[in-house]
């Protein structure tokens, strides 16, 4: 295998064989001309689905009826497509965080009522799509104004009212080619205001999140950060700076590790940055962010994943502090963390925590592994070999101790933490069915109107590995889900498991990198949007038998005017379900800010209570289901 790049250092050299023997990466840099190998059956998952696999669903509980979900992107008006880097992650392929993709946002930017989506482009220009009210979209990124941002790498989104003006501006990141502020002047257009704003960051960032940290009424904006893990020589055709071909030393590397960045909104469209007094820099390679009241205090706190060791969870002391918690509250988190989401999974009135670990599966070369075993958690970095190759072994200890990390601080694997009350979490994915191959992310939702929040999980490499398909994980309502992807619609692809272009002579894997959720049809039913690696998205269009749900838009008086971290608590005889204002979430994602609760065969609900940002509460009694309410801050 030729190198286009290789280390000159010590510490590179000894990466290179670190990465090619151990890794959480399996290699720097490939020339691959060979054909992948065809995923036929793995343990623990069952067979990955085919193209020629039947689209009908065939159910338990009910007769043969259509999949809950159908790809509808092209005949709604989608035409967008994500374009990758080639000199990045094609023929010269390079592990690097350019394979990690690109976001989707969602929002209602025109103010009509109607949640529109923007999607994020690698090499070339975004795409905004305007909801023209029934699901169906039409392009608008050039009436739109400065959006398209053909000039840079993209990463991810986030719409939020940070001047309190109603209506939905946006922040946009960038690999070192500028992070850009976008205020909305109400007439469907944006201009760029990041110089004048303060908040024109140059750095490798990733997930942007508005949310109100001091409770002083507007939006406060919070960046993560990885690492300087680029080159410095520019390349003027694409508009980029080139991966160095040797992640793994910059992994290792504390120097090169970037902080997180928090912005103080001061007013007057002008933020301050404040990173070092709240304590929110982190430890690097920070990838995505869960704002979310954990401990039922009415302050907003955080969770920061790390892509390469621990994630932290920061606890908001109402002061402008955040104390790092992670220990005490989580115990273990898991090493390869990607995305994350707050949700209420098992309706006890209490928000819970999900996060996604890419990371520890990345131990597997191109081909499938014989001891191939995806729902389980190994115990290592390098996965089972570590476990029975005396090599790796010694390598695995250079690993860790390169980190600085202790494994009983690390989970390799996803996480599920449920809310155990008083600021307490316990660990419950594998019990709860939640262990996934290669997912980057999570969207959730109510996709079937059951009652209990799913959770879509997009996954999978691409090329030059094997195909490997998402999951939409049905909450089974005691605690456990189960992947229905297959059954439901999502898998396998309707254009095939593999693009039509290949790479190098070889077939390259489609694969998925984020989710966004939202009710775009208006039907009561959550659909989803996709955004695929060097692919077309897929818009997932909701077509579960109907049931009986309720819907709240909330809109702020006295706090943020897009009511982000206000909580709804839906009562229902003995059950209690919460849903909380999010302004992102599931990596490199925002979902819909209008809150969904399905509601199964249950017509009636008893009351909803608000607790809106600045802490007051709003009771509604026996609001009528099977529609949406608009509520404004009494």
């Amino acid at each position: 295998m030729p190198y286009s790049i290789r280390p000159k250092s010590l510490l590179g050299q000894v990466s290179v064989a670190v990465v090619f023997s151990l890794s959480v990466m399996t290699l720097l840099v490939v020339f691959r001309q060979g054909g992948p190998a065809e995923l036929v059956s793995t343990a623990g998952k069952g067979r990955v689905p085919r193209e020629d696999d039947t689209q009908v669903a065939t159910r338990r509980d009910g007769p043969a009826r259509p999949p809950g979900f159908r790809d509808a992107a092209r005949e709604s008006g989608i035409d967008f497509r994500m374009s990758f880097l080639p000199n990045e992650q094609g023929v010269i392929f390079k592990i690097n965080l350019y394979d990690h993709g690109c976001g989707v946002a969602v929002a209602d930017y025109d103010g009509d009522g109607d949640d529109d989506v923007l999607f994020l482009n690698q090499l070339g220009a975004n795409a905004l799509y305007r909801n023209r009210g029934d699901g169906t979209f039409d392009d608008v990124t050039r009436e739109a104004g400065p959006l398209a941002l053909a000039d840079r790498i993209k990463v991810g989104a986030t719409f939020g009212d940070y001047d309190n003006d109603d209506d939905q501006d946006l922040y946009i990141t960038s690999t070192r080619g500028g992070n850009v502020l976008l205020e909305n002047v109400g007439d469907g257009c944006f201009r760029d205001v990041s110089g004048a704003a303060g908040v024109a960051l140059v750095a490798h960032s990733q997930t942007p999140a508005f949310f109100d940290y001091d409770g002083d009424g507007d939006l406060d904006l919070f960046i993560t950060n990885t690492a300087r893990w680029t080159q410095d020589d520019f390349d003027e055709t694409a508009k980029y700076f080139p991966g160095a071909g040797d992640i793994w030393a910059q992994v290792l590397a504390t120097e090169t590790r970037e902080p997180n960045v928090l912005y103080r909104n001061d007013g007057g469209g002008t933020f301050s940055d404040v990173t070092q007094e709240s304590g929110l820099s982190g430890k690097g390679w920070g990838g995505d962010v869960a704002a979310f009241d954990f401990d039922d205090d009415g302050d907003l706190d955080l969770l920061v994943t790390n892509m390469f060791g621990l994630s932290q969870l920061y606890r908001n002391d109402g002061a402008g502090h955040f104390d790092d918690v992670t220990r005490e509250a989580l115990r273990r988190t898991s090493m390869g963390a990607i995305g994350c989401k707050a949700l209420d999974y098992d309706n006890d009135g209490r928000l819970d925590l999900f996060i996604a670990d890419m990371h520890s599966d990345m131990w597997t070369e191109f081909d499938v592994p014989a001891h191939f075993e995806p729902a389980r958690k190994y115990k290592r970095f390098k996965g089972p070999d570590a476990e029975w190759d005396v090599a790796k072994q010694q390598r695995e200890w250079m690993i860790k101790d390169g980190l600085g990390v202790d494994y009983d601080t690390l989970l390799f694997g996803n996480s599920l933490f449920h809310n155990d009350g008083g600021g307490r979490f316990s660990e419950v994915s594998d019990a709860a069915g939640m262990e996934t191959w290669w997912p980057w992310g999570v969207a959730v939702g109510d996709f079937d109107n059951d009652g209990y929040e799913d959770a879509f999980l997009p996954s999978g490499m691409g090329y030059p590995w094997f195909y490997w398909p998402s999951c939409l994980m049905l909450n089974q309502g005691n605690g456990t889900f189960a992947d229905a992807a297959a059954l439901e619609g999502i898998e396998p692809p309707a254009d095939g498991l593999y693009l039509p272009e290949r790479i190098g002579g070889q077939q390259a894997a489609r694969s998925s990198r984020c989710a966004a959720v939202a009710d775009f049809d208006g039907d009561g039913r959550l659909d989803l949007m996709v955004n695929n690696f060097n692919d077309r998205p897929y818009y997932f269009k909701n077509q579960f038998p109907r049931r009986h749900y309720v819907a709240f838009r909330l809109h702020g008086t006295k706090g943020n005017h897009d009511a982000v971290g206000a909580l709804v608590k839906l009562f229902i005889g003995p059950r209690v379900m919460v849903r909380q204002v999010h302004a992102t979430g599931g990596y490199l994602s925002q979902s819909s800010k209008t809150l969904h609760f399905g509601l199964g065969d249950q017509e009636r609900v008893d009351r909803a209570e608000i607790r809106w940002p600045n802490g007051a509460w709003q009771v509604i009694e026996s609001p009528a289901a099977n529609r949406l309410h608009e509520i404004k801050e009494p």
